[in-house]
């Protein structure tokens, strides 16, 4: 028997539409190999995602409708599967740079997938300046849910220059089920579990009202982003969503975060939400937007957890949802900051937190598959009212390389949820912190402002730890967000 779509996956399919595509996407940047190795093409990236895929066999899957949507659609192998098809090439024109790099990934980004072949795309884009290339991968939500697949992006890459390990692979696809046997599957499915049929017929009927046409789409997102006006009602990060993105990126230096932990206290992960907190204060006074003492933007910041109800193994089982509300009122960063620390104290002495040592410790961590798994948490707590989620993963400390060229840049590329204009994600890796902005084209047309905002918001942090104030006491545990 097929497996069937998980009822909470099938969520993300009735969710997406052409402005809201249920995918998660990272940008990296690469510089090619050293030595004698031969330069990395497409060729390469082919044959090197053709020698992982084995470790990710839903990737060879798609999705097939049940006769009469009589329940969620079940996993099948694609008996036309074509790699090349989902590994594609693009290139910009040489010396491409940051900014032409960064529209075009907004360009892609905003395509949903093909519905009726394997959720995922992977595009070299060649031409970037210095020699470099940047890999860009897409995921849809159902894809990567921690327990039955991980991530692509987690499987490419090796944390020496040499190729790691590869699964002797023979595949061949499995013969799909009769649409009959289909029908007496779901019917039988139906008299086991009547709730859930219940629940299927529903999502089925917001489904088809998505296919129906661009009327019920902007009916429906209309909706949501009626909903998240209510539930934010001074956000201008609540809009219907366009079916075009912007995306923007900023690199900054991880001991930064580090000093201003070390003279006021707290964690790099508090640091980091205090440095977005004040690039939005500054956003909104670029915008001419009260920023009176009380406001503040509520986050989805989904956090990593102990949850020793699961089975440890299970990546999915490591990330749950935090509600913070960002104090973008208050003019000193520092007081932004305590606040912030304050306001995550009570996720911290639960005992669940996960120090980001440890999480990076996790059996097969990857700072792709822990943002895809932070996107699903917000996607399913949009009921409980936020402006922006944001996901903040702690990547390796040391190098990872894709047949032997180096990942310099790693950029996260958060899906926006229906009726938000904006989703941040950050990854550190080897030194830095990268932030990727997601944000809807036309709702957030001045993105780029937001991320300079970050850096001036990173400078003025980094100043108030230079001064003479005595240092904060030590001791506390470093707890990090995903």
């Amino acid at each position: 028997m097929s497996e069937r779509l998980r009822s909470e996956d099938m969520a993300f399919l009735v969710t997406e539409s052409a402005s809201t595509p249920m995918h998660n996407a990272t940008l990296e940047v690469f510089s090619q190999p050293e030595g004698d190795r031969a330069g990395f093409d497409y060729d390469t990236l082919v044959g090197l995602i053709a020698d992982r895929i084995a470790f990710v066999p839903r990737y060879r899957q798609r999705l097939r409708t049940v006769p009469g949507r009589l329940a969620s659609p079940v996993w099948v192998d694609d008996d036309d599967f074509d790699l090349t098809f989902h590994v594609r090439r693009s290139a910009l024109p040489k010396p491409g740079s940051i900014e032409q790099l960064r529209e075009l990934t907004a360009r892609i980004v905003s395509r949903q997938l093909d519905r009726n072949r394997p959720l995922w795309e992977v595009y070299l884009i060649e031409g970037l300046d210095q020699g470099r290339f940047a890999i860009l991968t897409k995921s849809h939500q159902v894809l990567v849910d921690g327990v039955s697949t991980v991530d692509l992006g987690q499987v490419i890459l090796d944390v020496e220059p040499e190729l790691g390990d590869t699964v002797h692979d023979d595949w061949r696809p499995l013969d799909s089920p009769s649409p009959a046997r289909m029908l007496a599957d779901a019917i039988g499915d139906t008299l086991r579990h009547p709730r859930t049929a219940v629940a299927t017929a529903r999502d089925n009927a917001e489904s088809t009202l998505r296919s129906a046409g661009s009327a019920g789409v902007r009916a429906l997102d209309a909706l949501g982003a009626l909903s998240s006006r209510r539930a934010s009602p001074d956000s201008p990060l609540s809009a219907a969503l366009s079916e075009q993105r912007r995306f923007a990126t900023v690199k900054t230096r991880l001991e930064d975060y580090r000093k201003v932990r070390r003279r006021h206290g707290g964690t790099v992960n508090d640091v980091i939400l205090a440095t977005i907190t004040g690039a939005l204060r500054a956003w909104l006074m670029t915008r001419a937007e009260s920023v009176h003492g009380s406001r503040t933007f509520r986050a989805m910041v989904p956090m990593g957890v102990i949850d020793n109800d699961l089975e440890p193994t299970s990546l999915g089982s490591q990330v749950a949802g935090h509600l913070l509300n960002l104090p973008v009122g208050e003019s000193s960063p520092v007081v932004r900051l305590h606040q912030v620390s304050y306001a995550l104290k009570a996720h911290k002495e639960t005992g669940r937190a996960v120090a980001a040592d440890r999480l990076a410790g996790v059996a097969g961590f990857a700072p792709t598959t822990f943002h895809a798994l932070g996107a699903r948490v917000a996607a399913a707590q949009t009921r409980r009212g936020f402006h922006l989620v944001i996901t903040n993963v702690p990547g390796p400390q040391f190098p990872l390389y894709a047949a032997g060229a180096p990942m310099l840049e790693s950029y996260p590329v958060p899906p926006l949820l229906p009726g938000h204009a904006l989703a941040i994600g950050v990854t550190s890796y080897d030194g830095h912190v990268y932030f990727g902005l997601n944000g809807d084209r036309d709702a957030v047309p001045d993105l780029d402002v937001l991320a300079q905002c970050l850096v001036e918001a990173l400078e003025e942090l980094v100043d108030s730890a230079s001064d003479s104030r005595p240092r904060a006491p030590r001791g506390r545990k470093k707890v990090t967000t995903t």
